[in-house]
């Protein structure tokens, strides 16, 4: 088995426990306009691609204006859940981590603006781990585009084929596909069912994913 030179993580799902907190935003937000978002919903425009679900609103004729508005309050409400948070670390994420520290550089990729991440890690021991954090400002595309990969291997100094990505959702899996990574995915509650096809492979739980990563590093 190869030995791996590097670790980019995805950030919200694999880190810190998030994503039921930003369904949940949105739910929020889109049901006082008349739209119930579902989690399958959520999974498909949200985990798969990065549509949103803007477009709903869209088919109810309301102006893009209107529509940056609310993404704006969206944002803001799930900052406030995220400050209101207890403990969003994954439950062993860093065991996981430290068994890497100091053997592989690793950095963080993700899609969370730089406000949103660092509420999310305001109690956690994790940066220190990490030699960079990739945020969505320093990027153009989205995931699944593999933009953020992209700078993230740039940051690394290394090629796709000498690291390893970690994701838990099929956009980010698409994105470190792009960028040439080979991929472990993480499943969590919201994506439990999904087969991720084209996964190096795919683990339930940390300790699954401590033992495979272990096996990587020289």
């Amino acid at each position: 088995m190869k030995k791996i030179k590097g670790v980019l993580w995805d950030n919200d799902g694999v880190l810190v426990n998030t994503e039921q907190l930003f369904y949940e935003t949105n739910r929020e937000v889109l049901l006082e306009h008349g739209i119930a978002l579902t989690r399958k919903q959520f999974f498909d425009w949200f985990l798969c691609y990065s549509y949103g679900a803007w477009h709903l609103l869209q088919q109810k004729g309301y102006s893009e204006q209107r529509i940056e508005a609310l993404r704006r309050e969206r944002n803001r409400r799930f900052g406030e859940k995220l400050a209101q948070a207890d403990n969003l670390i994954n439950s062993s994420v860093d065991a996981v981590l430290s068994d890497l520290w100091r053997r592989v550089p690793m950095g963080v990729v993700t899609g969370s603006f730089r406000e949103h991440f660092e509420q999310s890690h305001r109690d956690s021991r994790l940066a220190g781990y990490f030699d960079f954090v990739v945020w969505r400002e320093m990027y153009i595309n989205e995931k699944p585009e593999p933009d953020s990969y992209l700078m993230g291997l740039e940051r690394l100094g290394l090629p796709a084929h000498a690291c390893l990505a970690v994701e838990d959702s099929p956009r980010g899996l698409r994105a470190a596909n792009a960028a040439g990574l080979e991929c472990i995915v993480l499943r969590t509650d919201l994506t439990r069912g999904h087969a991720f096809d084209g996964a190096f492979c795919v683990v339930d739980s940390m300790d699954e994913l401590r033992t495979v990563l272990a096996s990587f590093v020289a």
